[in-house]
């Protein structure tokens, strides 16, 4: 094998009481990236397309999660890596993590697969510590794995995958201005109060056991974030117009979709979902900012392998 073509996927990180420790893969949404074996060693970023992003290896998520493997596995070659973003950077969908997650697992399945797919998350969080200063786990480890993840443990590292009920669909809208990851992070508290602390224990415990007994309305009851939301939302047009009108068209719930500016509603069934992209969309529209909806599955496998040669 010389060289792979990838399907990278969109995230929804959080998943409104799971911060920095909740995320699920989306079906519909993803970059595309190419990924080929060169005689010099080292890693080259060679083209973007739909993104204005450096290609200095450093500087790029891609890149630096790239470097981080190749440094760890020393393969007597390199490689270079070609990305087509169809998800926008700042979006809150998981941009920066399907970069570094596609670039890590690219070289590791060129490499024969030395390593296990759960293994690459430590290697692929170097790009997310890059573009936000933190490296946390909660997008690339569902675009990696697949439906849901919840990362247990961040020292040592535990990822436990999760599957997603067979009817759960989620909604995106994504309002289109930009919130850096950063800027989203500065504003949170931190400290929090015991009652809080409780009330997000709760919800989290809650939402777990939901996805695993397929509990829908369990998992409507438990989409409640008493810690990030409340500080983060006033970042984000409409935001609580948005979450009623989508939970008011049958959505289970929803919340902030990673650090936003983008708002998820999870829905039993198709139709459901679609309809609170609808009512989410009507109320975007008397904003005057452009946005985009998209309406997803949970993606079971994570990042997809489209050709191979």
């Amino acid at each position: 094998m010389n060289e792979i073509q990838l399907f990278c996927p969109a995230t929804i990180a959080n998943v409104s009481c799971g911060f920095d420790v909740l995320g699920l893969c989306l079906e519909s949404v993803g970059d595309t990236m190419t990924v080929t074996k060169t005689p010099e060693k080292g890693i080259r970023i060679t083209e973007i397309i739909g993104a204005d992003l450096p290609l200095e290896t450093e500087k790029n998520v891609a890149g630096v999660a790239a470097l981080a493997l190749i440094e760890a596995l020393d393969p007597d070659f390199g490689f270079s890596i070609s990305i087509t973003k169809n998800i926008k950077a700042g979006s809150g969908i998981g941009s920066s993590a399907a970069s570094a997650a596609g670039a890590v697992f690219g070289i590791n399945h060129l490499l024969g697969s030395p390593l296990s797919t759960k293994e690459l998350v430590q290697y692929a969080m170097q790009g997310e510590k890059l573009a936000s200063g933190t490296a946390h786990a909660d997008n690339v480890a569902p675009a990696l794995l697949g439906g849901f993840t919840l990362v247990r443990s961040y020292d040592p590292l535990d990822i436990i995958a999760i599957k997603s009920p067979t009817e759960l669909y989620a909604t995106v809208i994504h309002p289109q201005i930009e919130l850096k990851t950063k800027d989203a992070r500065s504003v949170l508290k931190e400290n929090i109060s015991l009652k809080k602390a409780t009330i997000q224990c709760g919800n989290l415990g809650g939402l777990i056991s939901g996805l695993y007994t397929g509990d829908y309305d369990l998992i409507g009851r438990s989409l409640h974030d008493e810690l990030v939301e409340p500080v983060r939302s006033i970042l984000i047009p409409k935001f609580d117009e948005l979450k009623a009108a989508a939970i008011a068209a049958g959505a289970l719930g929803g919340g902030i979709s990673g650090s936003g500016p983008s708002v998820f509603a999870l829905s039993k069934g198709l139709t459901t979902a679609k309809r609170a992209g609808q009512v989410m969309a009507a109320i975007m529209k008397d904003t005057g900012i452009p946005f985009e909806v998209h309406v997803s599955a949970i993606n079971p496998e994570g990042i997809k392998i489209i050709h191979v040669q």
